[in-house]
C-alpha cells in the first residue's frame, strides 16, 4: 500500500493506504498539536478541499477528529489552498488544513497542515504532529462546533486586486483561455480573470465533473488547453493543478513555455517594479531544483537569489523571515508575500499578465529575453528510503566534494551544468533533474546519475 507522510503531510490512495482511520487520526493528532502548541484562546481550523470525489468523504471524517480534540472549525468548502492560507491569518485561525492530493492523479487524496501565519507546518513542527499520530497522544475536549463560510475565495480575489493594480491589465482586455482541471481553481480563476478585463475561455472547469486529465499541469496533459488557445486566437493560456497553487503558461501560438518559466517571469515582474530598490531588498527565494534562469534575471537587476531544500514551506519561511520581494519553486509555484505565503496560481496569473501589460509584449517575446536552459526531469519508483540513500551515496563518490550541494539529496554543480538527486516529499519516487546550456550534456549528466540502477 502506497501512504506518503513528510513534511509535505499525509497523501495515499483512498481508500487503499489513506484510509478513513489513518485520516481521523492524523485529524486527532492536529487537534491535539494545535491545543498543545498555541497559547491562544483561539483554537479554529480552517478547512477547505479541492473537488476529488473522495474530499467530502474525508472531511466529514476530518471534522469528526477535531471537533473531538475540542478544536472550532470553519468550513470553506471547495477552494484553492493558498486561498486556506490567506483566510488562516484574515480569520487568526490557529491553524488549517488542506484536503487535497495536490498535483498526483485519482484516487490519490491526502491532508496539508497550516500553522497559524498560514505556511505549511515545517519539519520540526510536522515531526511532532507525526509523533502525535504514531502514539495516538490525543486530547479529548468538548466538541466546538463547525461554521460554514464561504466567502474565502472573493476575500482573495479582493486581496490580489488590491496589491496588483488592475488598471493596466483591464485596458489591454486580454483573451485568456483557462484550463482549471475541474479543480478547486474553476471558479475563482475565471471570476479573478474576468475581474481583470479578461475576456475568458473556461475549459474544464466545473468543479461537479471528474478531472479531465492528470492534474499535474505540465506538457503532456495540455494538449486540449494548447488546442483551445490556438483556436480562440487568445494572448495566453493557463493552467491550474487540482488544488490551484501550480500554474503553466501556454503561449499565443499554443506552445507550452515550461513550468519553470512561471516563477522566472513573475520575478521579472517584480524585479521590474522594484528596479530602483536596494540590492539588500531586491532578494528572491527559491529551491534547490529551480532553473538557473532565476538567478541570470535576478543578477540583471543586482539582486539576490537564495536557494532553500526543496519543499513551499522552506521557500515560505525564507522569504518572510528575510522579506524578499518573491519567490517559489520551478513547479509553476509561485510565492507572493503581499498577497500570502503560499504558492499562489491565482496571484501568478495575475502577475504575468501585469508583465505582459507593463511591457506590451506576448508571452512569446517574454520569454526570448530569457537565457535559454535545458532541463531534463526524471522520477523513477523508489523500494524503500534505502535505495534512495545508495543512490545519493554513490553520486557524492563519483564526484569532487566542491561541487556537491548537500543542503537536500546531493546537487551536483559543474561548469556550465547541474544535477540534483534527492527523495521526493509527495510520491514514494527519487526525483533526478538535470539542467545545463547543452542538451547533449544534460542527457549525459542524468545518464550518470542513474547509472547504479542500470
Amino acid at each position: 500500500m502506497t501512504l506518503k507522510i513528510s513534511i509535505s503531510g499525509v497523501r495515499g490512495v483512498v481508500p487503499e493506504s489513506l484510509t478513513p482511520e489513518v485520516c481521523l487520526n492524523f485529524a486527532k493528532a492536529f487537534g491535539s498539536y494545535i491545543i498543545e502548541e498555541e497559547s491562544s484562546p483561539n483554537k479554529t481550523i480552517v478547512v477547505g478541499t479541492d473537488p476529488r470525489s473522495s474530499s467530502e468523504f474525508i472531511k466529514g471524517i476530518v471534522f469528526s477528529g477535531l471537533l473531538s480534540t475540542g478544536c472550532k472549525i470553519v468550513d470553506l468548502g471547495i477552494c484553492p489552498t493558498p486561498t486556506v492560507g490567506i483566510m488562516v491569518r484574515k480569520l487568526k485561525a490557529a491553524g488549517g488544513i488542506v484536503i487535497t492530493a495536490s498535483h498526483n492523479p485519482l484516487p490519490w487524496n491526502g491532508l496539508k497542515f497550516m500553522r497559524e501565519d498560514g505556511i505549511f507546518l515545517n519539519e520540526n513542527q510536522a515531526k511532532k504532529l507525526i509523533d502525535l499520530y504514531e502514539k495516538q497522544k490525543f486530547i479529548k475536549k468538548k466538541q466546538k462546533g463547525v461554521v460554514a463560510d464561504p466567502s474565502g475565495i472573493d476575500i482573495h480575489i479582493k486581496k490580489i486586486l488590491k496589491v496588483i493594480n488592475p488598471f493596466i491589465i483591464k485596458r489591454r482586455k486580454f483573451k485568456v483561455v483557462i484550463d482549471c482541471c475541474n479543480g478547486a481553481g474553476g471558479i475563482a480563476a475565471v471570476k479573478l480573470l474576468k475581474k481583470l478585463g479578461c475576456k475568458v475561455f473556461p475549459i474544464n472547469c466545473d468543479l461537479t465533473l471528474p478531472f479531465a486529465h492528470a492534474p499535474e499541469p505540465i506538457a503532456k496533459n495540455l494538449t486540449q488547453l494548447m488546442k483551445t488557445t490556438v483556436a480562440k486566437k487568445a494572448d495566453i493560456g493557463f493552467a491550474l493543478d487540482s488544488d490551484a497553487d501550480r500554474l503553466a503558461i501556454v503561449s499565443s501560438h499554443g506552445k507550452p513555455i515550461g513550468e519553470e518559466l512561471t516563477l522566472a517571469l513573475a520575478t521579472q515582474f517584480v524585479l521590474l517594479q522594484n528596479h530602483n530598490e536596494t540590492t539588500k531588498k531586491k532578494i528572491v527565494i527559491t529551491n534547490l531544483s529551480t532553473t538557473q534562469a532565476i538567478d541570470d534575471i535576478v543578477r540583471s537587476y543586482h539582486g539576490i537569489v537564495i536557494r532553500t531544500k526543496i519543499g513551499e514551506v522552506h521557500v515560505a519561511q525564507e522569504l518572510k523571515h528575510l522579506k524578499a520581494l518573491i519567490g517559489g519553486e520551478g513547479n509553476g509555484g509561485v510565492i507572493y508575500p503581499p498577497v500570502g505565503f503560499n504558492r499562489d496560481a491565482l496571484a501568478a496569473m495575475t502577475l504575468i499578465l501585469k508583465l505582459m501589460a507593463t511591457t506590451k509584449k506576448s508571452i512569446a517575446d517574454l520569454v526570448s529575453t530569457i537565457p535559454t536552459y535545458f532541463m531534463i526531469k526524471k522520477k523513477i519508483k523508489c523500494k524503500s528510503q534505502h535505495e534512495a540513500e545508495v543512490l545519493i551515496s554513490d553520486l557524492k563518490e563519483r564526484f569532487p566534494k566542491k561541487a556537491l550541494i548537500l543542503t537536500d539529496g546531493v546537487k551536483v554543480m559543474l561548469a556550465k551544468s547541474w544535477v540534483h538527486i534527492r527523495a521526493s516529499n509527495t510520491e514514494p519516487v527519487i526525483r533526478i533533474i538535470a539542467e545545463g546550456k547543452e542538451r547533449r550534456k544534460v542527457k549525459k549528466l542524468i545518464k550518470q546519475a542513474l547509472k547504479p540502477l542500470s
